[in-house]
């Protein structure tokens, strides 16, 4: 995970396993199976392509995308292409697999540095770039929202430049006291992180001569080993796999820790100038550059191709034909997205003529929200679905709130909105993803969002876990009914969403962020439902009949 979220959904996973780092190795988890009234066990690992599989069909609690096309589509054109606008870090164009579903401006001609079709972005034929700077550079890293308010308050004339209005004493408190938990909480992080890297590196090479081959997660568990050392070794490897975390994933929270402490968590950093817009006027629209790919776009590219249902092996992939098309566009660095840029985001995306937006990110504190609400009431005037990844902090967002948010400040809400949890493909009690945000008037639903394969920069295929995955699976739900059934109204798109969700409301589930609380799963969502794409297109069937 990149931009998505407040804390990466990997920390909070290796939060779980501190403990092991103090007392040892303890017995792998294997050891001890879920008890029969969690609900059906999973497979031990991720399932090709199981985001895209059916629970009644496959076994696997997907979505049921395959499946709706095998037995729903295949025969059928689509009624029309719906347009996904995806805000995010930006999107690979080059990409084979996702090229040919991209948004293409007609009224645009590329690299002549004029602005074809009057609308104020030059050369915008793929989309835009809200970070980007007139000389081609974009913004990478970026602060925390909490970081740059501490910096208002604390820093005086010397705080980078910020749109109106300066938080007041009392918010300020509140944002020193987040702002120093948020420090304390990654140099623990860090710590312990570092702890675990330690042993990895001491129990690969005992577990590599061990098993004399590729190591692999099922070649660790069958493994039986005399030297207690391989077999404490073995424990360890098994304890981190069952909460799907590799060596590669460790050296990657290391690093994103460092980036924490020295970009995101560092009121004095400021990477803004590179825009050259004038931040402090939010209702600034023309600024960025054309350059919606970027040397960082891995998330994007990854949540583009999720909204598509591409998979690696040709023969799963379904035929799309002219039914979806992606307009990138980027407004999220690695940090927190400004509420400016998302503001300008979603009036481009309408502008352009999006029939949904899809946004993988969120953050803490909106000290622009009006701006952003100005928005989102400009785009559900034109019908405009929103879908949104509810987060990867195991928060209660009830309780919590997380922004962008459906609800205005000056009242009301957003009600062709979508918030969205991730499940997994485990089964049994872990059926919420144990870094998923939840709430039961909060999140509207959830959908497969860990070990997701899907598209990476430079032709890459990658499995990624997060709401950020979550969301672009429900978008992509939502095309489908969009594209074939287009006498619907997004209204009643959302409506046959919600309603066809598969619902498990009395099972028994582990609470996200807990290590064994259970609740009913029906406690986290309003509709305790998993996003199902084949009954959500027999309802639209059977709503369109005459």
């Amino acid at each position: 995970m990149t931009p998505s979220d407040r804390r990466p959904f990997l920390l909070l996973l290796l939060l779980l396993v501190v403990s092991a780092c103090a007392s040892g190795p303890s017995t792998p988890s294997d050891a001890t199976p879920a008890p029969e009234s969690a609900g059906v066990e999973g497979p031990r690992e991720a399932p090709e392509a199981w985001h895209l599989l059916d629970l009644e069909l496959d076994g696997v609690e997907g979505a049921g995308i395959l499946r709706a096309h095998r037995e729903l589509l295949s025969d059928r054109a689509p009624g029309r292409t719906v347009v996904v606008a995806v805000i995010d870090s930006g999107v690979d164009t080059t990409h084979t697999a996702l090229h040919p579903h991209l948004w293409l401006n007609e009224g645009e001609v590329g690299g002549t540095g004029r602005d074809d079709d009057g609308n104020g972005y030059i050369d915008d034929v793929r989309g835009w770039n809200f970070i980007g700077g007139p000389d081609g550079r974009s913004v990478e890293k970026d602060t925390w929202e909490v970081a740059r308010l501490h910096g208002l308050c604390t820093l005086g004339d010397d705080a980078p430049a910020a749109p109106p209005p300066p938080p007041d004493e009392a918010l300020c408190a509140r944002i020193a006291d987040d702002f120093r938990s948020e420090v304390r909480e990654a140099e623990m992080i860090l710590e312990n992180v570092r702890g675990i890297a330690i042993l990895l590196d001491q129990m690969l090479p005992l577990l590599e001569n061990a098993v004399g081959d590729s190591l692999t997660t099922m070649a660790v568990r069958d493994l039986r080993a005399a030297d207690p050392r391989v077999e404490e070794a073995r424990a360890f490897y098994l304890q981190l796999a069952d909460l799907g975390i590799t060596s590669r994933d460790v050296d990657e929270a290391l690093e994103e820790l460092q980036t924490q402490l020295d970009y995101k968590l560092n009121p004095d950093f400021d990477p803004r100038p590179i825009v050259g817009d004038d931040y402090t006027d939010p209702t600034e629209r023309i600024y960025g550059n054309p350059d919606v790919m970027g040397e960082f776009s891995s998330h994007g590219t990854h949540v583009a191709g999720l909204v598509l249902g591409l998979v690696e092996d040709p023969s799963l992939a379904p035929d799309l034909d002219e039914a979806i098309r992606i307009l990138p566009i980027r407004a999220v660095p690695n940090g927190d997205e400004r509420d400016k840029d998302i503001a300008n985001a979603i009036r481009y995306a309408v502008d352009q003529g999006a029939h949904i937006i899809n946004m993988s990110f969120g953050k803490s504190y909106s000290p622009q929200k009006e701006v952003v609400d100005d928005a989102v009431r400009y785009a559900l005037e034109a019908g405009v679905l929103f879908v949104h990844a509810a987060g990867n902090s195991a928060t209660d967002l009830d309780l919590e709130p997380s922004f962008p948010s459906r609800h205005f400040l000056d009242g009301g809400e957003a009600e062709l909105w979508l918030e969205v949890g991730a499940t997994t493909w485990r089964g049994s009690d872990t059926l919420a993803a144990p870094f998923s945000n939840y709430g039961a008037r909060t999140v509207d639903l959830f959908a497969p969002g860990a070990d997701v394969v899907s598209t990476t920069p430079d032709g890459g295929w990658e499995a990624n876990s997060g709401t950020s995955m979550a969301a672009p699976v429900v978008s992509g739900v939502a095309a489908l009914v969009m594209a074939w059934y287009p006498e619907l109204t997004t209204r009643e798109v959302r409506e046959i969403l919600l309603e066809t969700a598969t619902r498990h409301p009395e099972r028994q589930v582990i609470r996200p962020g807990t290590e064994g609380e259970r609740i009913p799963f029906g406690e986290l969502s309003s509709t305790g439902g998993i996003v199902n794409a084949h009954a959500a297109l027999l309802e639209a069937a059977r709503r369109s009949r005459p």
